[in-house]
C-alpha cells in the first residue's frame, strides 16, 4: 500500500473541512491567579507571573493613613467653622501618631523561612506550607498575602506570633509553583508596616490512576519468566494437556484419569508463563475539553495510562513511555514499582512545554519501541501528526491498540442550519479515522472519563492482539 493510497494517512483533506467548518473543543484556557489576605480579600488577575516584588522599606500603614486624615480633616473643620472645640477630635489621632512616630522597637534585621511538603503528592492532596519570620525588634500584627501558583488552591491560613500556615490543595496533575506569600509586618502600634516575600517551591502532583486489573497481551512475548501464559510448554501452573511419561520426570505430575483411562502414565503439559512489553504512547499536542462534561482530554489521558501502567507493574511486566508534544520524551521499558513514579514523573511538565511544536514525529528512537512491545496510543484522535505516527509504528510490527478519549461533540445551536451541516461532517471525519485505523488491522477502543479501564480493555481480552509482520 503507497503512502498516497493509505486511507490513514489521507484524512488530512477531511480534517481540514470539518475544522474549518465546526469549532472544536477549546483548549484549556489560561490558569487565574487569585491574591488571598486581610487586606483585600480575593482578586482575580491572569497568571502571567508572580506579582511584582514589595517594597523594602517601612511604609506608612492603612491605620496611619486613617488616623492621620481624621487628624487633618477635623483641624481643617476647626479653622473653618471657627469652633474650637473640633480640635478635640484631632488631638486623639494625633497623639497616636506622635507616640508611634519615632518607630521605638521596630525591627532592622528581617529574614523569612518557608518549608511546605510534601513535594510530592497525588490531585487532591493537601500540601501544608509553614512560613516563619525571623526579627530583632519587637512587631505586631502578622498579615500574610498568598499568590497561588496555576496548580494549588488555598483551603485555611493560620497565623500564631510570628508563624504563617497555609493549607493548600493540589488540584491538577502536573509540576507546579506553589506561588509566593508576602507577609505584611506591622509594629507594635500598627502605624507602619513592612514586607517580606516567601518564595514556597515547586510541587509535583501525580495524577490518580484510572482503576485498571486486565492487561491484554499480544501473540508473541519475550523469553522472560513471568506471569503471563503462553501456547509454548514451559514450566507453569495451568495445564493446556497431557502426554505420555518420560523416565526421569516428577511422579507428582503424573495426570491419574488419563493413566487410568489409557494404561500408561501420561503427564500433565504445562503452558510456559512469560513476561510482557507494554509501552504507554500518550499524545500530549493538544488538551481538549469536552464542552458537556467539562473533562481534559490530557487529563484523562494521564490518568488512564497510570492505570494501565500500575497494572501491568503488578504483573512484573516491563513497561515503557513514549509522550509527544511539547518535546518528545521516551522512557526505556523497565518493571518495578519505582518504574510507576519514573513514568508519571517524566511527563508532568507537558503543561509547560504544550506551547513548543514537535519538530519531528516520525523519527522515534528505536530504544523506545523493544521489539514486538504492545503498544497503547491514548489519543483523543485531533491531529493529523498523531496519525502519522500511528502508521508508523503499525508499519514497524508492533501490537498497537488506540485508545481514544472522546473530545465530544462541538456546541452547535439548534437553529443553525449550517451548524447542524458542519457537525454532520465533522462526527464523519471521526468515524472515517476509526475506520482507516481498523483497516489497518488497529483495535480502537474509547475510554469514557470516570469509568474503570477494564470496560475499555475487556473486548481486547477475547484474543491476543496481533502486529502486522515485518
Amino acid at each position: 500500500m503507497t503512502p498516497e493510497s493509505d486511507p490513514l494517512r489521507s484524512l488530512d483533506a477531511g480534517l481540514t473541512t470539518g475544522h474549518s467548518t465546526v469549532q472544536a473543543p477549546a483548549a484549556r484556557p489560561a490558569h487565574v491567579r487569585r491574591t488571598y489576605g486581610r487586606r483585600g480579600g480575593a482578586v482575580d488577575a491572569t497568571h502571567d507571573g508572580p506579582p511584582s516584588p514589595p517594597p523594602p522599606d517601612w511604609r506608612v500603614s492603612d491605620r496611619a493613613l486613617r488616623l492621620l486624615t481624621v487628624a487633618a480633616a477635623a483641624a481643617a473643620a476647626a479653622l473653618v467653622t471657627g469652633h474650637a472645640w473640633l480640635l478635640a477630635l484631632a488631638a486623639g489621632p494625633a497623639v497616636l501618631l506622635a507616640l508611634a512616630a519615632p518607630g521605638h522597637g521596630r525591627p532592622h534585621r528581617l529574614s523569612v523561612e518557608a518549608t511546605a511538603g510534601p513535594r510530592r503528592c497525588f490531585e487532591d492532596e493537601t500540601v501544608t506550607a509553614r512560613i516563619t519570620v525571623r526579627h530583632d525588634g519587637v512587631v505586631g500584627l502578622l498579615d500574610p498575602v498568598f499568590s497561588p501558583g496555576p496548580g494549588v488552591l488555598l483551603e485555611s491560613v493560620t497565623v500564631a506570633g510570628d508563624t504563617a500556615v497555609l493549607e493548600l490543595r493540589a488540584t491538577r496533575w502536573g509540576r507546579w509553583t506553589l506561588g509566593t506569600v508576602d507577609l505584611d509586618l506591622y509594629d507594635s502600634g500598627g502605624l507602619a508596616r513592612r514586607t517580606v516575600r516567601a518564595e514556597l517551591g515547586e510541587v509535583e502532583v501525580f495524577p490518580v490512576p484510572t482503576r485498571a486489573g486486565l492487561t491484554p497481551i499480544p501473540v508473541r512475548l519475550p523469553e522472560r519468566l513471568g506471569e503471563h501464559t503462553t501456547r509454548q510448554s514451559g514450566e507453569g501452573v495451568e495445564v493446556v494437556g497431557v502426554r505420555p511419561y518420560v523416565w526421569g520426570e516428577r511422579q507428582r505430575r503424573i495426570h491419574w484419569p488419563s493413566t487410568t483411562r489409557r494404561g500408561s502414565i501420561q503427564i500433565n503439559q504445562f503452558a510456559a508463563e512469560r513476561t510482557a512489553d507494554a509501552v504507554v504512547l500518550l499524545d500530549a499536542l493538544g488538551d481538549f475539553r469536552d464542552p458537556v462534561t467539562g473533562s481534559s482530554t490530557l487529563d484523562e489521558s494521564l490518568r488512564a495510562a497510570s492505570g494501565l501502567t500500575r497494572a501491568y507493574l503488578k504483573r512484573h511486566d516491563r513497561v515503557g513511555l513514549v509522550s509527544v508534544g511539547g518535546t518528545l520524551r521516551w522512557l526505556r521499558a523497565d518493571s518495578g514499582d519505582r518504574q510507576f513514579y519514573r513514568i508519571v514523573g517524566s511527563v508532568l511538565e507537558v503543561r509547560k512545554d504544550l506551547g513548543q511544536r514537535t519538530a519531528d514525529l516520525r523519527r522515534l528512537p528505536p530504544p523506545a519501541l523493544p521489539g514486538h512491545a504492545l503498544v497503547y496510543a491514548f489519543t483523543p484522535l485531533a491531529d493529523q501528526r498523531i496519525l502519522d505516527l500511528l502508521a508508523q509504528l503499525a508499519d514497524r510490527g508492533n501490537p498497537l491498540v488506540v485508545v481514544e478519549l472522546p473530545t465530544g461533540d462541538p456546541y452547535v445551536e439548534p437553529d443553525d442550519a449550517t451548524g447542524q451541516v458542519a457537525l454532520r461532517l465533522w462526527r464523519a471525519d471521526r468515524r472515517a479515522m476509526r475506520f482507516a485505523l481498523r483497516n489497518r488491522g488497529i483495535p480502537v477502543v474509547t475510554h469514557t472519563p470516570g469509568e474503570a479501564l477494564d470496560l475499555t480493555l475487556a473486548p481486547l481480552t477475547r484474543g491476543r492482539i496481533h502486529g502486522r509482520s515485518r
